[in-house]
């Protein structure tokens, strides 16, 4: 399980933001990685899987989201987190 509170504390635009379309994607790439490790160890956990490729369909909304809105965010984002090998 991951820690929510320092992800966003890392990621927020300001002190109250917590749903910003960046912390939700760094969320969910906490979660991602979280859950492919997982799989690893697990891997006929198929309705986990399930959920995890629907996490990372709303991750790649976001990301265009981002990508149309706000490029340098979208890029500075990518890079850090380590995203489009």
């Amino acid at each position: 399980m991951i820690e929510k509170q320092p992800v966003i504390e890392k990621h927020r635009q300001h002190e109250t933001d917590t749903g910003s379309a960046k912390v939700q994607v760094a969320l969910l790439t906490a979660r991602i990685n979280d859950l492919t490790e997982h799989f690893r160890s697990h891997p006929k956990d198929h309705h986990g899987r399930q959920g995890l490729l629907k996490m990372v369909g709303t991750r790649r909304r976001l990301l265009n989201y981002l990508k149309n809105r706000e490029i340098s965010t979208y890029r500075s984002l990518v890079t850090e987190l380590g995203l489009r090998n």
